[in-house]
């Protein structure tokens, strides 16, 4: 954050054409709101919270009763359990098939979103690529059905068993193995946090070219696997770009060894690509190498609220022409989405009044004065046009943490009064938010959204990513019901179609999205990922009953 911003801007609203346009003003720091919240996880809380015990998550296969168990896959054995506390060692397997260890269990069973919960009675936790092979030989051969698992922070139940396959959890393979602050290149274990391979390179001024809400929980593994988005794709790009390499464990044991550090390298097929997404349904990612840019020097955010969704696009299409290089994130959230956030967390909101949309810019560059510049001139002309009603821009780091947080804490404040169904799409710009809108007046005009605990229903959120055309839907909710889930799918997956969008942008299949990927893609292109699939893991031991 450059200290001379708060003159340079103030000079140019003093300046602005209309005096009758608010003013964009700095945070004040009142109770809470400079408090830094960035942080927070939104994936451990759950397990670690006495009041909501596991009982109250639905079994999947209940969710799901058409759905039964593969009659290929083999029963766990005490042999079985044998074989593996020899290859990996007693500890790093966690035995509820001859014991009972259902406590211990029950946090790789359930998603954090309370929506899926397994069977699994067993959980191993390899150190290395080594013993990630073992298991999975041995597992092939005795057809023993497999569920890789990483932070579990996911949104579709990718990452939790559906019966009584066995959880590998990457959790201990945690090591950052190398990093060249030349090139920019990072090399790491699978099970390394993101947030602690982010705050290592920030020690060398550089960056992990992906951000997340949940990034104190989750893994860059599963980041990889789900091919995870986030908040830095607009500057940085996606994971298909930057991951230059890949160490991964096929069905069979075999190790691909693709963790190469070039840049180019144009010697056959790009194999990597196929565990980019792959949601674990062809191996188990081990290493990842990735390009990591250089972390910026000058970073401003500022936080407006806007009168309507075309006052959004209007001031996402100034930004692309104003800060052109330097725009690293612009942010879309809907009021409602905000008001949530206030009710939970209790943070003086950054702004006085209601607005029906709030929008979070950030820039960041090498050169201070350079980008203030370019940041004054698109702050005149947005507040000076109207398009803006308006804004707070922050000062320092703590300021900028804490604007940050009214973004990253929706997912959390929605959660908190009892489940969510999420959607998250992609949908050409313009149509963004009809989606929302559309959802909004369907669940109501069904009686499933009200003020008291007879509706399961709280409301329905929009938010996302603006640059990327990535919209999340959200419907908190007081209980999971089917009245509920029968009201949104199909039918916002045909609303998808009809607009050439995606029904998953950044989060997957896995389970959730399994039948509906024909919304997507065609039946060729789902032929040919059949083939894949079938080609790696003809046994179907890979994170069954999900993907396609």
């Amino acid at each position: 954050m450059s200290s001379s911003a708060p003159k340079v801007l103030a000079r140019a609203f003093r300046q602005a054409k209309k005096p009758s346009v608010p003013r964009l003003k700095p945070i004040q720091c009142i109770g809470s709101l400079c408090e830094p919240i960035r942080s927070f996880s939104t994936t451990r809380q759950r397990w670690e919270d006495a009041t909501e015990p596991s009982h109250k998550v639905k079994y999947t296969t209940d969710m799901y009763p058409t759905l039964k168990r593969d009659p290929r896959f083999s029963e766990i054995t005490p042999e079985h359990i044998q074989f593996f506390k020899s290859a990996i060692g007693d500890e790093a397997v966690v035995d509820g098939v001859t014991k009972d260890a259902a406590d211990d269990i029950e946090a790789f069973n359930s998603d954090w979103m309370r929506k899926y919960r397994g069977h699994t009675k067993l959980v191993l936790r390899p150190k290395t690529t080594e013993e990630v092979s073992k298991i999975l030989k041995y597992c092939n051969e005795n057809k023993l059905a497999v569920v890789p698992q990483g932070g579990n922070s996911g949104l579709v139940g990718g990452s939790v068993p559906v019966f009584d396959e066995i959880v590998v959890s990457l959790s201990r393979m945690n090591q950052i193995r190398s990093f060249d602050d030349i090139s920019g290149i990072l090399v790491v274990d699978a099970g390394v946090i993101l947030e602690v391979a982010d705050n290592f390179l920030a020690e060398h001024n550089h960056l992990f070219p992906l951000d997340l809400g949940a990034k104190g929980s989750c893994q860059i593994g599963g980041n990889v696997a789900t091919n995870a988005g986030g908040l830095r794709l607009l500057r940085y790009g996606s994971l298909h770009g930057n991951v230059l390499g890949l160490e991964a464990v096929l069905p069979d044991g075999t190790i691909v060894d693709d963790l190469g550090k070039l840049r180019k390298n144009n010697t056959g097929y790009d194999l990597k690509q196929l565990f980019i997404g792959g949601e674990g349904t062809i191996g188990i990612i081990t290493g990842v190498s990735v390009f990591c840019p250089q972390r910026s020097k000058a970073v401003n955010v500022a936080y407006f609220g806007l009168p309507s969704f075309e006052h959004v696009q209007k001031a996402f299409r100034e930004a692309k022409v104003q800060l052109g290089e330097i725009l690293s994130a612009f942010e879309l959230m809907d009021g409602q989405s905000q008001g949530f956030v206030h009710q939970v967390t209790g943070n003086k909101r950054p702004l006085e009044g209601d607005h029906p949309f709030y929008v979070l810019i950030e820039t960041s560059g090498s050169n201070g004065e350079h980008d203030n510049e370019k940041l004054e001139q698109f702050l005149e002309y947005v507040m000076g046009e109207e398009i803006v009603s308006d804004g707070v821009l922050a000062q320092d780091e703590t300021q900028v943490r804490s604007l940050w947080g009214w973004r990253e804490g929706i997912t959390e404040a929605i959660g908190h009064f009892g489940g969510t169904y999420k959607y998250d799409v992609s949908i050409p710009i313009q149509d963004l938010y009809k989606l929302v809108e559309e959802t909004r007046e369907r669940l109501l005009s069904k009686g499933l959204i009200g003020d008291d605990d007879s509706y399961p229903a709280i409301g329905v959120v929009g938010y996302g990513h603006m640059g990327d055309s990535n919209l999340h839907l959200n419907v908190p909710v007081r209980r999971y019901t089917k009245e509920v889930e029968e009201a949104i799918e199909p039918w916002v997956y045909e609303w998808i179609q009809k607009r050439s969008g995606s029904i998953s942008a950044e989060h997957g299949l896995g389970i959730a999205k399994k039948k509906y990927i024909g919304y997507s893609r065609s039946e060729n292109m789902i032929k040919l990922m059949k083939q894949i699939k079938d080609l790696y893991d003809p046994q179907g031991i890979m994170n069954p009953y999900k993907y396609i």
